[in-house]
């Protein structure tokens, strides 16, 4: 499990965001910045843009209008480069039944690029060591949920969109998902976050779409 340290960077900028879906509109004229060690949770009912905001941000969307930066560079530049950096989490955790805990892992490992030699750290971050030879069809909810985030663990990026990253999780695994997104920000990384859960994290910022409207316009 290699660790970043990404203190020194810019973090993220987005000015005027706009994003549409089949022709309409889901927000507009959104504006933030997220610096290096911050969260930034997306609060609003379902329909409101933040799964949208995400799905955007991790060019899985286009950008309709609007300016996106991280350390200074326009990522409209070079997505592929940007998404290098960052981890993406759906509402669909990618776990493929065939393959064991630890086997699941280690492929999202090797796909990235990094060294598969040790990921039992992030198994034991996440408290599924113990279940790491079972295959991932018999996991519960939880357990898949616990086993899609070991990847934040076991790959170090310095960007993480989460879209509702808790669903599923008791208590014990929405701690250790917290003292990991703790780690994570005393890093220097960054974390932007749909979800309602209080992770009682320092340096934690609301972006609210109930209070933006639809089209929506904010400026923070």
């Amino acid at each position: 499990m290699t660790l970043g340290d990404w203190k020194h960077n810019e973090g993220l900028a987005a000015r005027d965001l706009s994003c549409q879906r089949s022709g309409v509109t889901v927000f507009s004229n959104l504006s933030f910045a997220v610096a290096p060690g911050e969260l930034l949770r997306l609060q609003g009912p379902n329909g409101a843009g933040k799964s949208s905001l995400l799905r955007l941000l991790a060019g899985l969307l286009p950008l309709a209008a609007g300016t996106l930066t991280y350390t200074g560079a326009n990522v409209s530049d070079d997505w592929s480069a940007f998404q290098e950096k960052l981890h993406y989490t759906g509402h669909l955790d990618p776990v493929k039944p065939a393959l064991t805990v630890a086997e699941n892992l280690t492929f999202w490992v090797q796909l990235a690029g990094a060294s598969p030699d040790d990921i039992r750290p992030a198994l034991k971050q996440l408290g599924i060591a113990g279940i790491a030879d079972i295959p991932a069809r018999f996991l519960s909810a939880g357990q898949r949920r616990r086993l899609s985030l070991a990847r934040l663990a076991a790959i170090a990026r310095p960007v993480w969109l989460l879209d509702e990253p808790t669903v599923a999780l008791d208590q014990d695994a929405i701690g250790r998902f917290a003292e990991l997104t703790a780690d994570h920000l005393a890093r220097g990384g960054i974390a932007i976050a749909a979800t309602h859960t209080e992770l009682g994290l320092a340096h934690t910022r609301i972006l609210d779409f109930t209070e933006l409207g639809s089209p929506c316009a904010a400026s923070f």
